[in-house]
């Protein structure tokens, strides 16, 4: 039987729609990207509102579309919030992420009595690391490794506690295996990727920085890269022994939220604005061509016309290279749903607006600067236009034309401009 996928947000689902596939396979399940498909698997996200609207709407498109079908629903939102998602009567499956490695029984169940199948497993705390790993990450050049899971921090804005349960670490035997099964596969770079990445190891008496010094030593992998990490994580010590990794991509996203110490408090946050200032200078100081990307949210609960204005201000000080900006949205079960001074859609909908357009000029005016600059690439793709594109170890989207095929391959080359695309075009050296 053919299973396609529908992954929505961070890249630990990602990776676990990648196991999924992998253990349905070794089932006789026949994964594919195109064309007609038996069973469809909507792996959810529950961070904001607008993630569990594109959950029920791909639920039921893939029903509409295909009757016959047999439609799973997975991932963080049936975890969250059961309830409403026993609601999707047009899911034939629903599974929590805590027993998504019981799939394919679940599958089997279902076309042996034609029954529904609801089955949400609760995260408990002391429950240790679990889930498949992985051999290969279909057609990306970049293979995501997730190391750790869960959160213990209780945001008062974030569902991801509830719908992750606590802090629980991949062994590095474990991980140095599925490294060397990646490395063998061909994979020149890796993404180390967890709910709460710089938290790893703190359940098992290990720290964060022995995963990165474990993938970095491994054999075949050229680059290592990180998912977001906390700053307040990053400590003196963990960035020293960090800087000592060559293979580490320069690259860090680490999640700020807010530019303003009054909203930082309100959110929970451990950190300052002041505190998150000084680890980027630290970062920037011990990386050569370091760039930082980071998340804002605007219109929390309570959020002044004036703290917008501080937040702003302070996204232009630090210059993030890229930043993500969304807007608040309440969720049921948090804190915060309880704040007052809750932000109206227009006024959200603005502070979006002008966050993103700030972000977006610094952005370009970094690529700017990137001209006449020599960088090593990793080619991943290549476009309609004739053009290869990829990225550099800090994280430049680039795109150049060679003679040859370049796809999984990495090439010196020069900036010369800046596309309208969001790319710098390159020239071979």
């Amino acid at each position: 039987m053919k299973v396609k996928f529908y992954t929505l947000g961070c890249k630990v689902n990602q990776y676990e729609s990648q196991a999924i596939s992998e253990a349905l396979s070794k089932r006789g399940y026949e994964t594919v990207t195109e064309g007609k498909a038996d069973i469809f698997i909507v792996n959810s996200c529950t961070v904001t509102a607008s993630a569990d609207q594109k959950t029920r709407q791909a639920v039921r498109r893939f029903k509409r579309n295909n009757p016959d079908a047999i439609v799973v629903l997975t991932g963080c939102m049936p975890q969250a919030y059961p309830e409403k998602s026993k609601e999707l009567l047009e899911a034939d499956i629903i599974l929590g992420n805590r027993n998504n490695e019981e799939i394919a029984d679940a599958i089997e169940q279902f076309l042996k009595f034609g029954s529904r199948v609801f089955e949400i497993k609760e995260h408990k705390k002391g429950d240790s690391f679990s889930g498949s790993t992985i051999s290969r990450f279909e057609e990306r050049t970049r293979a995501y490794i997730k190391i750790q899971d869960g959160c213990n921090r209780f945001c008062s804005y974030c569902i991801i506690p509830y719908s992750r349960g606590r802090v629980r670490s991949k062994p590095l035997d474990e991980l140095k295996a599925e490294l060397e099964t990646l490395a063998k596969g061909g994979y020149k770079e890796v993404v180390l990727v967890g709910i709460n990445l710089s938290s790893y190891g703190s359940d098992i008496g290990i720290t964060f920085p022995d995963a990165v010094k474990t993938a970095n030593d491994t054999r075949g992998i050229e680059r290592v890269r990180l998912g977001s990490l906390e700053p307040d994580h990053l400590t003196d010590e963990v960035i020293e022994k960090l800087a000592e990794c060559e293979k580490l991509c320069p690259q860090f996203h680490i999640s700020l939220q807010s530019g303003c110490d009054n909203t930082l408090k309100k959110m929970n946050r451990h950190y300052t604005a002041d505190e998150y200032r000084q680890i980027c200078r630290k970062l920037r100081k011990s990386f050569k061509d370091c760039t930082l990307t980071t998340d804002v949210m605007v219109g929390f609960a309570g959020e002044s016309e004036e703290d917008f204005r501080e937040s702003l201000d302070f996204v232009k000080e630090i210059a993030f290279e890229k930043v993500h900006v969304f807007p608040y949205s309440v969720r049921k079960g948090t804190k915060a749903e309880s704040f007052g001074g809750q932000i109206d859609k227009k006024t959200k909908e603005e502070r979006s607006r002008l966050m993103t357009q700030t972000a977006e000029e610094i952005r370009l005016s970094f690529f700017r600067n990137q001209i006449g600059k020599k960088y090593s690439v990793l080619f991943e793709t290549a476009d309609n236009d004739g053009y290869f594109c990829g990225h550099t170890a800090n994280y430049i989207p680039v795109k150049a034309r060679f003679s040859e095929e370049m796809c999984h391959k990495t090439a010196d080359v020069i900036i010369k401009e800046v596309s309208s695309d969001d790319f710098c075009i390159g020239e071979r050296e």
